[in-house]
């Protein structure tokens, strides 16, 4: 497989990716030559510099898998990627201490004049009664966005002896009393605050969202930050609202379009500190974002789900130790239920029993999808398209979750509606660490979900076992190892049988019509 990494990533993030695949580094790529050469390539690595856009996902003929080192994705066109069943991962913590730096010294360079005083210091001037600034102590610190960046401001802030008023339509009042800051609504943040700061995602809310109207209504002698994604501010507003007096101030380090120019509306305004997107730009976080998006692609290249994709339901680093275990498991299961179902899914319910109940399971759910897709599906079925492709093929997908157990601390149950009245059911668990199927339809087993099996349902009589296994060893076919299930209907039972080769189709067919036999499915989890 092969990588493209361009925007200038760390060397660290691409050593690791070379002891696995053959990484091509192409530190400044123009959109041309992107799209030219995209279609060599599974993994693709950039920062803000690359635009993914729909052309070049579109062209993109083996792409599995794009990686922004850093935090916005706004570069890369998301539902292009997931409907082309891409996965889009970024690195959401490996430059949060950067941009947290990087806000507070903006703050205290714009609140002291730094950047002015410096200047005219070169020159040769000494203008130490102009520039008098002022402190942070004592002032209100409004933080719009209480994410990681936005609390690690809000921490710092109260070091300075700020008082921190928080906006943030997902933050609880438990959250903001163990950060010690007051929650309000965006209208007291802007009416109260002597400085602002925002820390959100750029969305369709989001855009444009303080603008004039919002800097009329706030205090006089107000500083506004914004570090986090440029168009949240309106730039054209903010310029007015400094050359009037209605905003003291402003720190900026990110814009709507980049890089900017001489004729920028915010360029060559007093009073207003510029730098050119520097909130990522340490030593530190460039090698943090580079290893976490490139541990990301060894993961996806290798079929396994990735943490931080964008295009699927987060999951936090909690919750992964918890269902990582399981995530294997789940997908062989829906693996056996399409290798067994006689006639195409119509409904899908998994149950969860026991512990694992209180973790969000989703990930799980989709493993399950992903494997019952896999076998019967002609493109690669992922994380990120798997729940699209169930819907399109009409599969309605539940989740059930049963704190009570049965007979195991933690159960796994999936139950496929196969139409005309009838249900496949099969449960999974962990033994330690050792994945096990435990019941197929009505039959106890213990399978190792890691080979082949062949599975019997037969009647119970002398001789059926031995004859299966003679005519398997005639046709070359060793048996690794074997098992009966039982269950309460008499005469019944489910012979599961581990083999080490592949079983044509006409020696099943054959199998089935051993005397005794009622059925012969093969499951092969090296396919799932």
């Amino acid at each position: 497989m092969k990588v493209l990494a361009a925007d200038g990533i760390s060397p660290k993030g691409i050593e690791l990716l070379q002891k696995e695949f053959e990484v091509d580094v192409r530190d400044k790529i123009s959109a041309e030559e992107l799209l030219e050469v995209i279609p060599q390539y599974d993994a693709l690595m950039v920062r803000s510099a690359s635009k993914v856009t729909a052309e070049v996902i579109n062209r993109a003929e083996k792409l599995k898998i794009i990686g922004r080192a850093g935090v916005g994705v706004d570069n890369i066109d998301i539902p292009a990627a997931t409907a082309k069943g891409i996965i889009v991962i970024n690195s959401p913590g490996g430059n949060t201490i950067a941009a947290t730096e990087h806000t507070m010294a903006m703050m205290l360079a714009m609140s002291r004049n730094i950047p002015i005083a410096n200047e005219t210091m070169q020159k040769g001037e000494w203008n130490r009664k102009q520039y008098v600034g002022v402190e942070l102590r004592n002032k209100t610190l409004g933080v719009i966005g209480m994410g990681r960046i936005g609390s690690g401001v809000a921490k710092r802030a109260m070091a300075f002896d700020m008082n921190v008023i928080a906006y943030d339509p997902y933050i609880n009042e438990d959250r903001a009393k163990d950060l010690g800051v007051t929650v309000g609504t965006l209208d007291d943040v802007i009416t109260q605050s002597d400085f602002i700061t925002v820390h959100m995602p750029l969305t369709p809310d989001t855009k444009g969202m303080i603008g004039m109207e919002q800097m009329k209504k706030m205090k006089k002698g107000v500083r506004l930050v914004n570090c986090a994604r440029g168009g949240i501010i309106v730039e054209e507003d903010l310029a007015e609202a400094v050359k009037q007096g209605i905003v003291a101030g402003a720190a900026i380090d990110v814009f709507t379009s980049e890089p900017v120019g001489a004729d920028h509306p915010l360029v060559g305004v007093p009073g207003i500190v510029l730098t050119p997107h520097l909130g990522a730009s340490t030593v530190e976080a460039q090698v943090g974002v580079s290893l976490d998006v490139s541990e990301g692609i060894l993961a996806a290249l290798k079929g396994e789900p990735v943490a931080t994709a964008v295009n699927m339901a987060p999951v936090s680093p909690q919750v992964m130790k918890v269902i990582a275990p399981y995530l294997t498991l789940a997908e062989r299961l829906g693996g056996t239920v399409a290798s067994l179902a006689e006639a195409p899914v119509k409904k899908v319910e998994v149950t969860y029993n026991g512990e694992i109940t209180e973790v969000n399971t989703g990930m799980l759910t989709t493993a399950v999808i992903k494997g019952l897709l896999n076998p019967i599906m002609e493109n690669d079925v992922n994380y990120v398209n798997a729940p699209g492709l169930a819907k399109e093929r009409g599969i309605k997908v539940t989740e059930v979750k049963k704190k009570e157990a049965e007979d195991f601390a933690n159960l796994i149950t999936v139950k496929a509606d196969i139409g005309g009245g009838k249900n496949l059911t099969v449960q999974g668990t962990l033994f330690g660490s050792e994945a096990r199927i435990v019941r197929i339809n009505k039959f106890r087993v213990d399978v190792d979900p890691q080979a082949r099996i062949l599975v019997c349902p037969h009647i119970n009589k002398p001789g059926v076992i031995g004859t299966i296994g003679t005519f398997l060893g005639v046709h070359g076919i060793n048996i690794s190892g074997m098992q009966v299930g039982k269950t309460e209907v008499e005469g019944t039972s489910l012979m599961v049988l581990t083999v080490d080769h592949d079983i044509p189709a006409s020696v099943l067919k054959d199998v089935k019509g051993i005397d005794g036999i009622i059925d012969a499915k093969l499951v092969n989890f090296y396919a799932i």
